[in-house]
């Protein structure tokens, strides 16, 4: 599995930033073919305390081909041009490929 992932900096406009995102980029990008599951962390800081980050969007695919084409898309080419409209500043993009395990019990 392999997922893009959106790093939004935390900045003075946090909160306009993150009200644009949610009216204008969200619903658009989760209309991206191939998308198999999206994840939103607010992030809260770090063992040092404070961290420069405030949010990350995650969006899995199942490989790195469904992800590139998903961007490719029209649908994915909308998303990028309204996430770009408002946060092109304070945000990182990044692709990982995803491993996970569930550990204990339930």
């Amino acid at each position: 599995m392999h997922k893009l992932m959106i790093l939004f900096e935390r900045s003075g406009d946090s909160l306009d930033v993150e009200t644009r995102w949610s009216n204008e980029f969200v619903k658009r990008a989760e209309a991206m073919p191939g998308l198999r599951r999206v994840s939103v962390s607010r992030v809260a800081g770090g063992p040092s305390g404070e961290v420069d980050l405030h949010m990350v969007h995650e969006f899995y695919f199942d490989d790195l081909q469904a992800l590139q084409r998903a961007l490719a898309s029209p649908e994915g080419q909308i998303a990028g041009k309204a996430l770009m409209s408002f946060a092109a500043e304070h945000v990182t993009l990044c692709f990982a490929e995803h491993m996970e395990e569930a550990r204990g019990e339930g």
